[in-house]
């Protein structure tokens, strides 16, 4: 994977000058050879055009799809994480906060029209839990982003959201509380709360190590197959996306017009589940390797606990949560550990197939063995 580029000229052969001059015979031979490339129509290798994105410029139908999704998802991905965004999406956190608390205020005067004001909750802690509900969607966003970048790492963000909906919950009992506060009226929803805080306060820690363990490596030592894998995960995460924004749109309709809308968390976590498995699929046509495979079903296995612990009654729902983080934790440790090791069909691959660039652990400077490389300016 080495660039020796330096060390030719520019069509892809050495330099005369820098080796002493080729002999008359060396001459003719590569004139011929170059008549008959000219001939032919074929290029070196070396001095093929190649694609910004890593992809051999029209040679397939499919190429050209993945080029089409690399641009529209670096634009899209290059826009939500530019300063202006972000500051954007922070004000627009603040005026829900302030615009729910006026709201509710507006309710308990009575000077909200019913048509509405049974939608809007009575109590003030309300505007707390929709702060944090809108919050929790500017992370969906960032978790669609990541899965391209890195499924190690979109997994690690997945837990970051989960113990972010934790915390949600715990909101979420305190906005039913009356006003004034009486202990004996909220004392069970407290202990629901501190179970719900307690078990996103352990996700935190078991994450934090879970990213520090963390080793990347190549998937492929093939650079176009490796921008293939990329951008078909770009392709994943833009359906994602559509998906995402028809779910809000549907549970905002129904809301609206008075139906019960649908769990909408527990809806996209369901849709991650199958995206997951999805991607351990498609990572078969450049891998077979045991612990590639193994590592990217056990993701997609911490997903659907993470499913399932959404449904979980309280106190269940945080130990599911922990005991999920806790495995993708010791699945990532046991793979740094042994990954390294031949499996026997790697012991039988080809030389220099994708299967054979897992056998040995790779710098961490290099990008995840199904990740591009975050930019260094966005820090975790």
């Amino acid at each position: 994977m080495s660039d020796d580029s330096s060390a030719s000229s520019p069509s892809g052969e050495p330099d005369a000058e820098s080796s002493g001059g080729p002999s008359a015979a060396a001459k003719a031979e590569s004139g011929g050879a170059g008549d008959r490339r000219a001939s032919t129509g074929d290029a070196p290798a070396a001095s093929r055009p190649a694609s910004p994105n890593g992809l051999s410029p029209g040679t397939s139908g499919m190429e050209g799809i993945y080029q089409f999704v690399n641009v529209v998802f670096d634009r899209l991905e290059v826009f939500w994480e530019g300063e202006r965004v972000r500051r954007a999406t922070a004000n627009l956190l603040i005026l829900v906060f302030l615009g729910t608390l006026i709201v509710i205020e507006a309710k308990r005067q009575g000077v909200l029209p019913e048509a509405v004001g049974h939608l809007v909750p009575t109590s003030h802690f309300g505007a707390v839990s929709m702060a944090f509900t809108f919050f929790l969607i500017l992370e969906i966003i960032g978790l669609v982003f990541a899965l391209a970048r890195s499924v190690a790492n979109a997994v690690g963000k997945q837990f970051e959201i989960f113990s972010l909906i934790l915390l949600r919950e715990a909101f979420k009992e305190f906005s039913n509380f009356g006003e004034p506060i009486q202990w004996e009226a909220v004392r069970q929803p407290v202990y629901h709360m501190m179970a719900d805080a307690l078990g996103a306060l352990l996700i935190f820690v078991v994450i934090a190590f879970y990213y520090r363990v963390q080793e990347h490596r190549r998937i492929t030592t093939d650079r176009e197959d490796e921008a293939s894998f990329v951008a078909a995960k770009k392709l994943i995460a833009l359906v994602l996306l559509l998906t995402f924004a028809g779910i809000g749109i549907h549970d905002l309709t129904l809301l609206l017009s008075g139906g019960t809308p649908y769990p909408f968390f527990k809806t996209f976590y369901t849709v991650l589940v199958f995206s997951d498995v999805l991607i351990v699929l498609l990572s078969l046509r450049y891998t077979a390797t045991y612990h590639v495979v193994f590592r990217n079903s056990g993701f997609a296995l911490g997903t659907v606990a993470l499913r399932i612990a959404l449904a979980a009654p309280p106190y269940v729902n945080a130990a599911i949560g922990f005991g999920a983080s806790l495995f993708v934790l010791g699945l990532t440790s046991a793979h740094n550990r042994f990954g390294a090791y031949r499996y026997p069909e790697q012991e039988s691959a080809p030389p220099g197939e994708g299967a054979a660039s897992d056998a040995h652990p790779a710098p961490k400077s290099e990008p995840e063995q199904d990740s591009t490389p975050e930019p260094a300016s966005r820090p975790r």
